[in-house]
C-alpha cells in the first residue's frame, strides 16, 4: 500500500515537473516574439517563470552575448531534480 502512495507521488512529481518545463520552453518562445504583455496567458506564463529566472540570475550571471541562458540552466536543473527524485523514489519502493 506505501509503495503505491510514494509510486503515485514520484509519477506526480515527474508530471508536475515535466509541464513546468514546458511552461519555460513557451516562455523562452514568447520571450522572441515580443507578444502583448496584456494577453492573460502571457501574464501568467510570466507569473510562472520571472522567479524562477530571477532565482538563477541572482546565484550566477545567465546572459551571454545577448542571450539569456535562464530558461536553459533551469530546464537542466529540473531534469537532474526529476532524474534524482524518480530514482529515490523508485528505490523506496522496491525496498
Amino acid at each position: 500500500m506505501i509503495e503505491n502512495i510514494i509510486g503515485g507521488l514520484g509519477d506526480i512529481v515527474h508530471s508536475l515537473i515535466t509541464v513546468y518545463i514546458w511552461i519555460l520552453i513557451i516562455g523562452a518562445v514568447l520571450s522572441w516574439v515580443r507578444p502583448d504583455p496584456y494577453n492573460p496567458i502571457v501574464q501568467i506564463i510570466t507569473r510562472l517563470t520571472e522567479p524562477a529566472y530571477l532565482l538563477v540570475r541572482r546565484m550566477m550571471p545567465t546572459v551571454f552575448n545577448g542571450l539569456d541562458l535562464a530558461p536553459i540552466i533551469l530546464i537542466i536543473a529540473l531534469n537532474v531534480i526529476d532524474v534524482i527524485l524518480v530514482s529515490v523514489l523508485n528505490g523506496l519502493v522496491v525496498n
